[in-house]
């Protein structure tokens, strides 16, 4: 009789604390989350792709409201000037100025390189959230800095296997994100420095993107301007904005 008393003792502890660990690590990624988009975000960007052969840079500028709506303005370098793209819900749609068409990216194509970066489509528009589509848990706490690692949950769209995210709580900034395949094989690496404070926000102001299968390539992004919270116009998430701000 005590032994049981005893097991259901450990089950319970074992289950409590199961709980309080998953609701924490659900807080923390939610706070990284709102920290990222705020209400809604406006950001100039500069990004420098590096292979074995070269380096080209790109500047864009980018608007963005809740996790739904996104529009990316191209402005550097000439020739690709004025290349934009919308994303609604789970749709995104890119327009060309040389060839005056829109295009509508499929869901097949949101996980391809966006402008030859290391980058991708999903990236730029951030289709998926890491709040809806994943389940976190807490795998290692040293100080301020928490490991999460993060499952994919059964019915949500994404590609990943999992992701292992290291988080600053200090800021609630992520400093460290791994992605995996569904083998468990490390496929790119997100690092992020320079963190600064923008009114109650936080953002790190330098980014570099590390694919596991390109030697001696990755792409680096630089943030130049962040405005969080401020009057974005609907214009810019309506179809029509694809040609009338690519001017």
């Amino acid at each position: 009789m005590k032994q049981n008393i005893l097991f259901i003792i450990m089950i319970t502890i074992l289950t409590t604390f199961t709980t309080v660990n998953a609701n924490e690590a659900h807080d923390i990624m939610k706070k990284v989350d709102d920290n990222v988009r705020g209400q809604n975000i406006y950001m100039q960007m500069n990004m420098s792709i590096t292979s074995r052969s070269h380096t080209r840079t790109m500047k864009m500028q980018v608007w963005a409201q809740g996790q739904k709506k996104s529009f990316v303005k191209t402005i550097y370098p000439p020739k690709d000037r004025g290349i934009t793209f919308l994303s609604l819900s789970n749709q995104m749609w890119q327009y060309v100025p040389k060839i005056e068409r829109i295009i509508k990216i499929p869901p097949s194509m949101m996980l391809q390189n966006w402008m030859g970066s290391d980058v991708t489509n999903d990236d730029m528009v951030k289709q998926s959230s890491l709040v809806e589509d994943y389940e976190p848990r807490i795998v290692k706490k040293e100080g301020t800095f928490i490991t999460l690692e993060l499952i994919p949950k059964e019915d949500a769209a994404v590609v990943w296997g999992k992701i292992i995210s290291e988080v600053d709580t200090a800021t609630y900034t992520t400093t460290k994100a791994t992605f995996y395949d569904e083998e468990g094989d490390a496929v790119r690496v997100f690092t992020y420095k320079d963190v600064q404070k923008f009114g109650r926000y936080y953002t790190p102001m330098y980014w570099r993107i590390t694919p596991s299968d390109k030697d001696g390539s990755f792409t680096e992004i630089v943030i130049k301007e962040v405005v969080y919270d401020s009057d974005i116009s609907d214009k810019y998430f309506k179809k029509s904005a694809l040609k009338r701000f690519s001017r």
